[in-house]
């Protein structure tokens, strides 16, 4: 082929190409932040705001000076596909590092699983699930969950309780559930994802406390960096994000602890010192 004919083609490649990359762009609204989330999925998102990611989505939108708005739809399968995908919003507040169904931003904090026990009881001070004291015991697990594995691993799968991992949270509540048998004396610890825990114990169940797992060395991992979620090849958008997270992480850090979320360092290997 001429290399005139190829410099042609190339050209019209990149003017085929062009449209695209612009309608990709012009997706993202301009006149309001609008927001993918559950509408009953606390202690992260809810219609009444109280969530905290809630709140991160009102801290984003008063940075970018645009109105909140929300798509509700529960997260379970077809999410993403329904609410994002679909142009329907341009933001998730929280979603894993990695993920491939979004476009990641810079993560924005790092928490792991952790174990919920009784302040009042001697597994009070267990922070690992090799712990001997955990032998025989009755702990509460979400069914599917990484900490199953370990459970397994260390012999106390036999006398776990299972609740569910996929429900609609407007009609059924597995983790309070959990928290309201551990609470009552029905199970004698609990396992559950610290952004989740943490601010569902401080609020709620004060005879309580959280400790992260920070000790499990073996697969699966426990900890995880979460982002923001935005559409594929939304780079523009991820990179304003990016600059936004960047330039208030103190506020972030702020609005996650006083929500009760626990914070680590990027690594999972200890608690965030925030007083740095």
């Amino acid at each position: 082929m001429p290399a005139w004919a190829r410099t042609l083609l190339l050209i019209g490649a990149l003017l085929s190409a062009a449209p695209l990359a612009a309608q990709t762009s012009d997706l993202v609204s301009q006149s309001s932040l609008r927001v993918c989330a559950d509408p009953a999925n606390a202690p992260m998102s809810d219609k009444a705001g109280n969530g905290f990611e809630n709140k991160l989505a009102e801290f984003v939108a008063a940075k970018l000076d645009l109105p909140l708005k929300y798509e509700w739809y529960p997260m379970a399968t077809g999410f993403i596909r329904n609410t994002l995908r679909a142009n329907k919003c341009d933001l998730v507040i929280g979603y894993a590092q990695g993920h491939e169904m979004v476009l990641n931003t810079n993560h924005y904090f790092t928490s792991a699983y952790t174990i919920v026990t009784r302040k009042a009881d001697e597994i009070a001070a267990v922070d690992a699930l090799s712990d001997e004291r955990l032998k025989g015991l009755s702990i509460g697990i979400v069914a599917g969950s990484p900490p199953a594995t370990h459970l397994a691993r260390n012999g106390l799968i036999a006398k776990a309780r299972p609740y569910n991992l996929v429900v609609d949270r407007r009609h059924e509540s597995p983790i309070v559930d959990m928290l309201g048998d551990l609470n009552a004396g029905e199970i004698d610890a609990a396992l559950l994802w610290g952004p989740i825990a943490g601010p569902l114990v401080k609020s709620d169940f004060p005879d309580l406390q959280v400790t992260p797992l920070l000790k499990e060395t073996l697969p699966p991992r426990l900890f995880f960096r979460i982002t923001m979620g935005v559409r594929q090849g939304e780079k523009v958008w991820q990179r304003k994000l990016n600059s936004l997270i960047r330039r208030n992480q103190d506020e972030i850090n702020g609005i996650l602890v006083e929500a009760g979320v626990p914070l680590l360092t990027d690594m999972g290997s200890e608690m965030l010192d925030l007083a740095q």
